[in-house]
């Protein structure tokens, strides 16, 4: 038995969509082809930094690419996200472009969100608001919204945080943020250092001391605000404690610094009498909540306090104190450096 193969006849009609089939590759090669094409930023530019903001449609990105210099077409680069499937995954933030580029490669930075980043410092014993300027100062964020988020009873509860109010537990640590992160982000960042700091060994050692995390947050807020020193910080931590087990006033300096507008200066007499809930020279126990965000050498000295009698403290003007057990050696203490006060610079401890 023979096989017969029958020629195949191209119609006219066949013939026309080889054609067209074939003109659809060869404009797919161009435009795959003009994607990963590279081509070089000017040796007289160098580096082209562009800052994508929040809500930028992709043809807005384009745009600004295209002045920037960092494309050559807004089409093709449109078309090649649209070709990736990334049209719609392109990441705000702020980007540094340079060297040989292509499209692929401007796309895939975008994508993957390969931004440049700030480093941030919070010191120790930062107030909310101080460190929402820090923030907006490097990182423009909205510092408006991060102090009412701070201060957002509902928002500390949805941040698993038991108080009121954040003051206190914002971490203060070193960052690295992208430019235009949101106050959220920021706060949360904060707020997961926080609790990698504030380990469940602490937690347990607090509970074990008859405090609260809130209240050990609360105590070591003054702690940070009062100690120049670190050999200090335990024996401050103990003082205060001392007076708390006596039902003592406080009298915590940074407690009032807290509440003045002009702070921090040296308190006046009249300072002592603002009638707040965080004035503890009027009212006993501690404040309502953190006057700062203490870092982790006041939290354990809050945590493991030195076992001194002290009750009284008194600055020598050097950043150091002078510790007393009884009134008699506090007032001693007092006469004895009330001259160096005076002339310290430093505000009022």
């Amino acid at each position: 038995m023979k096989l017969r193969f029958k020629p195949t006849i191209l119609t006219s009609h066949h013939l026309r969509y080889a054609i067209l089939a074939l003109i659809v590759c060869v404009i797919a090669v161009l435009y795959v082809f003009h994607l990963f094409i590279p081509w070089t930023v000017p040796k007289e530019i160098g580096i082209i930094e562009v800052t994508i903001q929040r809500g930028m449609t992709p043809s807005d990105i384009s745009a600004l690419l295209k002045e920037s210099g960092v494309i050559r077409s807004e089409k093709k680069f449109l078309f090649g996200a649209k070709l990736l499937g990334v049209t719609r995954k392109l990441q705000a933030g702020r980007y540094v472009f340079q060297g040989r580029l292509n499209n692929y490669a401007v796309l895939s930075k975008l994508f993957k969100g390969d931004v440049v980043t700030e480093q941030v410092t919070i010191p120790e014993g930062s107030r909310a608001t101080k460190i929402a300027g820090i923030l907006n100062e490097t990182l423009n964020i909205d510092s408006v919204r991060f102090v009412s988020l701070v201060h957002d009873s509902s928002y500390c509860r949805a941040q698993d945080i038991d108080a009121s109010t954040l003051e206190g537990y914002l971490y203060p640590d070193t960052y690295r943020f992208h430019m235009n992160t949101s106050p959220e982000e920021t706060i949360q960042r904060m707020l997961s250092r926080f609790r990698e700091v504030f380990q469940d060994s602490l937690i347990q050692r607090a509970g074990q001391n008859g405090m609260t995390v809130h209240q050990v947050i609360t105590l070591a807020s003054i702690v940070e605000g009062e100690a120049a020193l670190d050999s200090e910080r335990s024996i401050i931590a103990a003082l205060y404690l001392n007076r708390l087990k006596r039902n003592m006033l406080l009298q915590a300096d940074p407690t009032i610094q807290y509440i003045i507008k002009d702070g921090p200066r040296r308190l006046l007499n009249r300072d002592l009498q603002i009638d707040s809930p965080y004035n503890t020279y009027i009212y006993p126990g501690l404040p309502p909540g953190p006057v700062n965000s203490p870092g982790i050498a006041s939290i354990l000295a809050v945590i493991y306090p030195d076992t001194v009698n002290y009750l009284y403290m008194v600055a020598n003007g050097d950043g150091s104190h002078a510790f007393s057990r009884t009134m008699r050696e506090h007032l001693q203490a007092k006469a004895r450096f009330d001259r160096v006060r005076r002339n310290s610079t430093r505000y009022r401890r």
